[in-house]
């Protein structure tokens, strides 16, 4: 479960930071942290906890600083020019022979990242979202999404409310898991970043446990 400091470039040149855990062997999440002009960087709790969650799972992790935040070059891309940082994460994973399947767990502006990316690029295997925010970008791209993907949200969180995000679940090919929290903000205020823990370790068994073709 050890990592090491790792830079890499983005698919458009700007150097990236990030931070390796290439021991597992059942495949590799990438990570992507929430909004980068609010604070949103990799040590984010919630993205600690997918992190520790998927290696004690058998899997490696990827988690960087998207463009302009801590170690990263260049600046923030509006969340266009973020999608240029995850095809990067994929190069970079492939060059290093890393083996399949490549998922994508992203929170909150990762996950709105994660989502498009995921839509565009076949190397992304499967997506765990945390607090979708619905009210910022429109996420009924999923529709077409037909690999694994699980959704994380809390019960009291007002960029994804509950009737919505269950809406639009409804709607979703399969496979597909929904995990709702109780008592839990778009934050995870109060150390319920902790509760992601088991719905994540449910996906990546229910879904993860034997090799992609």
């Amino acid at each position: 479960m050890s990592e090491r400091p790792v830079n890499f470039p983005a698919e458009d040149g700007v150097l990236l930071e990030g931070l390796l855990d290439d021991e597992g062997e059942k495949g590799v999440l990438i990570l992507l942290h929430p909004h980068p002009l609010y604070g949103g960087e990799m040590h984010n709790p919630v993205i600690k906890t997918m992190k520790k969650t998927a290696s004690e799972e058998g899997f490696s992790t990827l988690r960087f600083n998207f463009r302009g935040v801590g170690g990263s070059q260049g600046s923030y891309g509006e969340g266009v020019k973020e999608r240029s940082d995850v095809k990067g994460a994929l190069n970079f994973l492939l060059s290093l022979n890393l083996k399949r399947p490549y998922l994508v767990g992203g929170y909150s502006f990762g996950s709105i990242v994660g989502t498009e990316v995921g839509m565009e690029d076949d190397r992304i295997d499967g997506l765990i979202l945390i607090s979708p925010p619905l009210f910022m970008s429109d996420f009924s791209l999923l529709l077409n999404f037909k690999k694994p993907k699980l959704i994380i949200a809390g019960d009291r969180d007002y960029l994804c409310p509950v009737e919505s995000l269950k809406g639009l679940y409804e709607k979703l090919p399969d496979p597909k898991m929904l995990h709702i929290i109780e008592a839990c903000d778009h934050f995870y205020s109060w150390g319920m970043h902790k509760a992601i823990a088991k719905p994540v370790r449910d996906f990546l068994r229910n879904y993860f446990s034997t090799d992609v073709p």
